[in-house]
């Protein structure tokens, strides 16, 4: 297997204690980059940093992606189309596999064990921590994702059927409720499946906020991942 990551530059913020016991892996969405993501959740939330845990935010590869009529951009699977009807494109899928995997597994080398690290994201990110916490690293600590969603008959979903173990990931979601790309209900839909597939977890909407991040969200997320990965000595 080829080891060389295709991703691009990787940006982070630090732990500001003295010890690194905790990871969180930001995935931002579709067009975007690592410093973009970390730029724009230090705006909204001044406070996004943790005195034990560091906070990755990498980049996507450079790859042709369809909605934007098969231009290059920073994605971190291609699709046919932004729609839950849409197929999945799974071999897409199965490249950024391999990424997220050496990425979680540098972690692990660092002394940060699975059961220490969040996944998370925006918007395409969201969906691929989704499909990193319930299919390929089913023993993280905890997903969230915002103003995202999973594909009809996604396959988290049938992989989830299969092997009822995964769904053990807590899962936290917020999305905005005047979402013009992708819309609320999308969001629900796939919360609610992931429910009946035995997934626990809160939903969160955000009143008047479109497809973007807002700092009550991102507070909430915040608050969330002090609680599943608190401090240890």
């Amino acid at each position: 297997m080829n080891n060389m990551s295709r991703l691009g530059a990787l940006h982070f913020t630090k732990n500001t204690g003295a010890k690194h016991t905790a990871t969180v892996i930001f995935f931002h969405g579709s067009g975007a980059t690592g410093d973009h993501m970390k730029e724009w959740v230090h705006l909204l939330a001044k406070n996004f940093t943790f005195p034990h845990i560091k906070v990755l935010y990498p980049t996507a590869p450079l790859q042709p992606y369809t909605p934007a009529g098969g231009q290059m951009s920073n994605v971190w699977f291609d699709r046919v189309d932004i729609n839950p009807n849409a197929p999945e494109a799974l071999e897409s899928l199965e490249k950024i596999e391999h990424d997220v995997k050496n990425l979680i597994k540098t972690e692990n080398d660092a002394g940060i064990a699975s059961n220490r690290i969040i996944v998370g994201g925006f918007s395409m990110g969201g969906a691929l921590a989704l499909h990193t916490a319930f299919r390929w690293e089913p023993n993280v600590a905890g997903v969230f994702a915002f103003s995202s969603f999973l594909n009809d008959n996604s396959i988290v979903y049938q992989e989830l059927k299969k092997s009822t173990n995964n769904a053990n990931v807590p899962l936290l979601q917020i999305h905005g409720d005047i979402d013009d790309l992708v819309d609320l209900t999308w969001g629900q839909t796939t919360f609610m499946e992931l429910q009946s597939l035995g997934v626990k977890g809160e939903f969160h909407v955000m009143e008047r906020l479109g497809h973007s991040l807002n700092k009550k969200g991102l507070n909430i997320i915040r608050d969330w991942v002090e609680k599943l990965l608190p401090e240890v000595h």
